[in-house]
């Protein structure tokens, strides 16, 4: 097999891990569209570099991490005016779960991009050795890392008094 159609076969495997890393750092649908390709492009271009030392997913997550945490920074210095990583999710107000879920939504897009990536990964189910793998960090620094995202998150989401 060519390494170019393993490459394929393994984005194509994967391909939800990369649309839910765009999904988290793009709102609209043609730059989620555009990011997915930079991502796939980027993947291609480091695919030799990928030695197996980490399984597939690790390394793609962490391709796709950056490729995104660049394009978001390039399209901030673009749009200086927009506001920063607004999710697409919009809750109807008739379904109360539906509006939590947004509330939360709306409080991870306030969130850093690199507690963003953490948080992904941690809805993702991924071990904290994986996470520390992924993002560069110790395991250590993973679990605190996401302590503080926890409190953060539960401070923002709480009812308003």
């Amino acid at each position: 097999m060519s390494r170019q159609r393993e490459f394929l076969e393994l984005v194509k495997e994967n391909e939800r891990l990369i649309w839910r890393v765009c999904n988290l750092y793009i709102d609209d649908a043609d730059e989620r569209e555009d990011l997915f390709q930079e991502v796939v492009g980027q993947a291609w271009r480091s695919y030799d570099n990928f030695r197996g030392d980490s399984k597939f997913t690790t390394w793609l997550y962490r391709v796709a991490l950056n490729t995104a945490i660049s394009h978001h920074r390039k399209r901030i210095r673009r749009r200086r005016v927009e506001a920063q990583g607004e999710f697409l999710h919009t809750a109807p107000a008739s379904d109360p779960y539906e509006e939590e879920v947004g509330l939360m939504y709306a409080a991870i897009a306030r969130l850093s991009k690199v507690d963003k990536a953490l948080v992904l990964l941690y809805l993702d189910d991924r071990s904290y050795e994986e996470m520390a793998e992924i993002m560069g960090f110790s395991v250590t620094n993973v679990g605190v890392r996401l302590n503080r995202i926890r409190k953060k998150l539960k401070d923002d989401c709480a009812p308003k008094k």
